[in-house]
Formats: structure tokens, sequence, C-alpha cells
């Protein structure tokens, strides 16, 4: 315990001295937290330090593939060159958690978890010192608490879906949720211990509720409105959130304002494939897409192409559709036509010949992370109104994206609830679903082409189905519950 508590004072001194990067004002010099926030200038510069960061921690290979990769829709490329050429292997960053047999000690996920948890420090550090501002009015300082609040409610509800089971696992919910954090280092040494699951979402629904009451028509931030939180996506948020907690009424309820107040409009059948492949811009229906890192000439450092790319057959990046997804469209979907294929030298019986590999589209050039965008919202309608006996409503909602795509229109409600998890699967691919959604439906998981893991069935309910915290947060927290198993 004592020693525990060192390194957690030691871990505390470090964290106050450079616990965010919105603390670096230029090469070489540093502020102090109560010199940067003192006003609206440099809490503002903090906050779009945070959304940096969590750009950052999204668009991270490791969560940007999690759900598409342990859901059956990604597999991997050969390596392009060297005495490897031609093999195929999963990436270090993501090597055990793919075989659903991550360490505790060496966690692929660990930058993650520490990352998140950083994001939830500076949002509640802005979140402390913001209403004291003397130079902001009311009006202003609501704004910022509201977008500090649906960043911690985020960073939470993501961290509880991969350290969490689904909230169904136990009737109650009464299972070990996530240390929720509502102070920051700053306040003072703790030894929080894990909320229980109904207790995770209720704390990330009360954040997301005040937020949307406190947020303005603009953001203090420059940029699109689409790059930062506001009231329309911050629903969206929250309609995801109710849609994993299964409570289908608010689901329906908050998926259909922004469906229908927002402003934003379904992309059109004409060019949906070319608004995916569009350099620089995202996709019309976005409702939040982070802002990629540039420097002061607008050349991008980092962008969804690093995990995802595609640039010649020589250079590529590790992550392709499998044969599972690719094999789920008609012929005439619309959305067969977002895939790149493309022959890579792949060792076949010893020896290298040319195989088909299948990119996405979506995430070529210098393409941000989708946060929300409104497909995803109908797909949510259809599955909440679903679950409150409105099948006909149901059915409408998938045949409106189903018709974009110009696939084949559904005529009845048979199997319906299947026909909405195949569309989400089918829409939504490549944007970090499928694993949550079977998970939260009690499926298991089923992975066929390109598996290289041990373990490419795993059945629910299953103890892996979440990943192991960190020994090294383990230690600092005495009162920090590792997921059994680990």
């Amino acid at each position: 315990m004592k020693y525990s508590k060192y390194l957690l004072i030691f871990f505390l001194i470090f964290s106050l001295q450079s616990c965010s990067d919105f603390l670096e004002q230029e090469p070489g010099t540093q502020t102090s937290i109560d010199e940067l926030l003192q006003d609206k200038k440099g809490v503002l510069q903090a906050l779009t330090g945070v959304y940096t960061e969590l750009e950052a921690d999204v668009r991270g290979e490791r969560f940007a593939v999690y759900a598409d990769l342990q859901g059956g829709n990604i597999k991997f490329s050969p390596t392009s060159s060297g005495s490897n050429r031609g093999q195929i292997s999963p990436p270090a960053n993501v090597q055990h958690a793919y075989a659903f047999d991550d360490l505790a000690l060496t966690s692929n996920f660990k930058m993650f978890y520490d990352d998140s948890y950083d994001i939830i420090n500076q949002a509640n550090l802005i979140l402390e010192y913001t209403p004291s501002l003397k130079d902001a009015t009311d009006v202003e300082k609501n704004q910022i608490k509201a977008e500090a609040l649906t960043i911690r409610a985020y960073a939470h509800f993501l961290l509880s879906l991969v350290y969490s089971q689904d909230y169904k696992y136990t009737p109650d919910a009464s299972h070990p949720g996530i240390v929720y954090s509502t102070a920051s280092i700053k306040a003072g040494l703790q030894y929080p211990s894990r909320k229980t699951v109904a207790e995770t979402y209720t704390l990330i629904i009360n954040d997301l509720e005040t937020a949307i009451e406190n947020y303005s028509s603009k953001s203090l931030l420059p940029g699109q409105d689409y790059s930062v939180f506001n009231r329309n996506n911050t629903k969206a948020l929250l309609a995801r959130v109710y849609l994993q907690k299964g409570d289908w009424i608010n689901a329906y309820q908050l998926a259909n304002e922004v469906i229908t107040t927002s402003g934003v409009i379904l992309s059109g059948s004409a060019d949906y494939v070319a608004q995916w492949t569009q350099p620089n811009l995202p996709v019309s229906e976005v409702l939040l897409e982070f802002s990629v890192p540039s420097d002061s000439e607008g050349v991008v450092s980092s962008s969804m192409s690093q995990v995802f790319g595609y640039t010649s057959a020589t250079s590529y990046q590790k992550y392709v559709a499998s044969d599972d997804l690719v094999n789920l469209y008609e012929n005439n979907d619309l959305r067969k036509h977002l895939f790149l294929t493309q022959p890579l030298q792949t060792v076949v019986n010893g020896v290298l010949a040319p195989v088909n590999y299948n990119f996405t589209k979506k995430f070529q050039d210098n393409a941000g992370y989708v946060a929300f965008r409104l497909s995803e919202m109908y797909l949510i309608r259809a599955e909440a109104a679903l679950e409150t006996n409105r099948a006909d409503l149901a059915m409408a909602d998938i045949n409106t994206i189903r018709a974009r795509a110009n696939a084949t229109l559904l005529t009845n409600t048979t199997n319906l609830k299947e026909n909405i998890l195949l569309e989400r699967r089918k829409e939504l691919c490549f944007e970090g679903h499928l694993f949550f959604d079977l998970v939260r439906n009690h499926k298991n998981v089923s992975r066929n082409d390109g598996c290289i893991s041990s373990n490419c069935n795993l059945q629910y309910p299953s103890l892996k189905f979440v990943l192991p915290i960190p020994t090294f947060n383990t230690n600092l927290n005495p009162n920090l519950q590792q997921n059994d198993s680990y």
C-alpha cells in the first residue's frame, strides 16, 4: 500500500507539471495550470488542446480498428517488403487484444487507457476554472462547460465500452463499470473504486443532459461546426448511449430529434461514394468529424489513412476488409464501390503470388475520424422503433438507408432485428461499431476470412469481451478492481 501511494504521489506531481498537452505554449516552454486557465483565452487554448488529444486517442490505431477487428470486418494485409515480404501477421499494437488474450502487465491498450483518463482530467480542469473567469459572459462559460462535459462523458463512454461488460450482462447492471472521474488530479490524491455499469451510465447521461442544456448556438473555437461538440452531435452521442443501454424510448427520441431538427440531411445516392473519397472534406451528413492535425501551412501530419490507407503496391497499411464483410453487399449496392481492390504479393504455399485485398475508400488521403453521422441516427431510430413495437416505422428507416445505397428494399418485417444489425454492419463499417453491436445483443463473435488468431470464434458471454486494466494502473490505485480472468 505504501509503495502504491509513493507511486501515486509521483504520478500526481508529474501530472501537475505536464498532465496535459494544452500546457505547451511553444517549443521549450510551459506555463502553470493556474496561469493558463486564469482567462478566457487560456481556457480556450486548453479546450483546443483537449480536442487535439481526443482526436489522437480515437484516431489512433488501437481504438480506430478495435470494434471492426474484433467483430470480423477487418483482416490484415501482407508485409510489403523485407525478409518477411508477403507474410501476414497481426500488428504489434493489437496483437494480444486481437487474440482476445491481452495481458494486464503489457496491455496493448495501456496508452488508450492512460490517454483517455488524461483527457478526462483536462476536461475536469476546464470545468473547475471556467466558472471564475472574469472576462467571459455567462453564455460563453456555459458553452465551454457544455463542450468539456461532453468530452468528459464521451471519454468515459468509450472506456466503458472497452473495459466493462455490456449493460445487460447482469439483470440490474450491477457488474463493474469504470472509475468515473469528476474532479481533476489537482484536487488531491484519490483512490477511487469502479462504479457499477448502471452508475457509470447514469453519470454519462447526466453529463450529456447538462451539456445539452448549456450549449449556445456557436462554439468559441475557430473552425467548422462539425469538428467540435455541439448540441446536435451531443444528442447523437446520447442516442448512442441509450442504444447501448437498451433504453429504447429515449434512444428513439434523441435519434429522432437529430434527424428532424439538426438541419443535416442524408448524403444523396448520386454522390455518396464520391463524398467519401473527396480529399480534406467529410461526407455532407457528418455530425462530428474531428479535425486532423496539421501544421501552419495546412500539411496534415496524421490521419485515418495511416490505419487504412493504400498508396501503391509497396506502400499500404495493415488493415483491410475481410471477405466476411465484402460478401454481404449485393452487387448493385453502391457501398460495394467503397472498396479499393488491389493485388498484393502474398506468401501462398511458400511462394509469393498476387492476392486481392480490399482497402476501404472511406479513409484514404487526409481522412478524419468520423465520430457521428446521420445514417447512424436512422439506424438507431429503426432499432428503437422495433423494440417499442413499431415495426413498420423501423422498416421504413432501414429502407431509407437501403434505397440510398441502391440495395433491395425490405417488403416485410420478418427477421427485422437481424436486418437492422446487418444494415448497421454494412453502413457503419470501419466506424467503430460491430463488436459493440454484437456484445450488446449477446451474440457470438465469428471471424472467418483471414482470421489468424487462436480465438477466431468466441461465444457470448465471455470474460474476454473486455480488456484488462493495465497493471501499472491497478498498482497505482489499490481500490481499482481488475477485470475477471486477468
